[in-house]
């Protein structure tokens, strides 16, 4: 099966405005005084991680580390499986911790993701995510901080990729079956 670039659903400008208001948020409900614990989840998410953090002021502690997990194989629909290739250089243990991630689906990576993190005791544990595709939830996760709700679509750009391909387009389309 193939794939084309179908139409923009997001801009760069659009994403960079709301991008914007989710660090002003953050800081809202987090304060600058306890510092924080920003977990990127590699490789989507670096992208909106990036720009995420240089929206943090720096009188706050924001310390950046990274995970790499997966349930995506080459194609466009989730295997079901969650596999961590690369875990946390740092303890967490008594930290704020976000997670920023990509987006969310069915669910089932993030929440198998918090459990994780809940197991290494932070004092709190919150979740960032670019895009929400809310009606394909499988289970609950708590998103604490949303930038977009997307239909059921299958997206690339600005770190989202389809077997590997379009992760540097700067705006986020939809992708098309050929």
């Amino acid at each position: 099966m193939s794939y084309k670039l179908g139409e923009v659903i997001l801009s760069r400008d659009t994403i960079a405005r709301r991008v914007k208001e989710l660090a002003s948020e953050i800081v809202a409900d987090n304060g600058t005084d306890n510092g924080l614990v920003v977990v990127g989840i590699l490789t989507g998410a670096s992208f909106f991680l990036t720009d995420l953090v240089r929206e943090l002021p720096e009188e706050l502690d924001a310390r950046i580390d990274f995970m790499s997990v997966a349930s995506y194989g080459d194609g466009t629909k989730t295997s079901g499986v969650v596999r961590i290739f690369h875990d946390l250089k740092s303890s967490i243990e008594g930290k704020n911790v976000i997670i920023v991630e990509d987006i969310v689906d069915t669910g089932l990576t993030l929440s198998h993701l918090l459990d994780i993190l809940k197991s290494r005791k932070p004092a709190s544990l919150k979740v960032c995510v670019l895009l929400d595709k809310y009606e394909r939830r499988q289970t609950e996760v708590k998103v604490d901080y949303c930038g977009f709700r997307i239909p059921d679509k299958f997206v690339v750009g600005y770190g989202l990729d389809c077997a590997g391909k379009w992760r540097h387009l700067k705006d986020i389309k939809y992708v098309v079956e050929e």
